[in-house]
């Protein structure tokens, strides 16, 4: 009778070294993200570090997908960039205005079905820290980058929420 641990260490060990791999993938990206925005983004930078792990950790999933990615940040670019021209002289006017940022984000990601969680941060980032043509097209175009990079190794790609040995 064949071993039933056999079969399953070897999953495990394959799990491992894809672990390994796609951790290097979201570190080294994460590098060139923060090489290129600085620590003054801070909030735009947490919202792709959060799109980096989707990708690289869940890269089958819908919001995953180039169309949710880059539709979801030019959706959250646009009305982050909106909320923050709307003067927010306190504290409550700038709550609101910030929540306003996410909520408009998240409707637009909705309505146009490009949802993608991580992107309202940005809408966040954007209204809290103000317009800039340098940081939208900065992360428009990481966006794109990333979206690039996952579709090119998607293929090899693995995802890595369900434990080997559980299957």
């Amino acid at each position: 009778m064949k071993d039933p641990i056999v079969p399953k260490m070897e999953k495990f060990k394959l799990f491992w070294r894809n672990c390994l791999f796609q951790t290097l993938l979201a570190t080294l990206t994460m590098f060139a993200i923060i090489l290129v925005l600085t620590i003054e983004h801070a909030v735009i930078i947490s919202s792709l570090g959060s799109t980096v792990f989707l990708l690289f950790a869940m890269p089958r999933s819908a919001t995953a997908r180039p169309r949710n990615v880059i539709g979801g940040y030019l959706s959250a670019l646009l009305s982050g960039s909106l909320c923050s021209s709307i003067p927010h002289p306190s504290l409550l006017h700038s709550i609101a205005v910030y929540s306003l940022a996410v909520g408009l984000s998240f409707a637009m990601m909705v309505v146009t079905r490009t949802e993608h969680p991580p992107a309202a941060g940005a809408a966040l980032g954007i209204a809290t820290k103000g317009f800039s043509p340098n940081t939208i097209l900065t992360v428009a175009l990481v966006a794109m980058m990333i979206s690039l990079i996952h579709s090119f190794l998607k293929p090899i790609l693995r995802d890595l929420t369900q434990s080997p040995m559980s299957r």
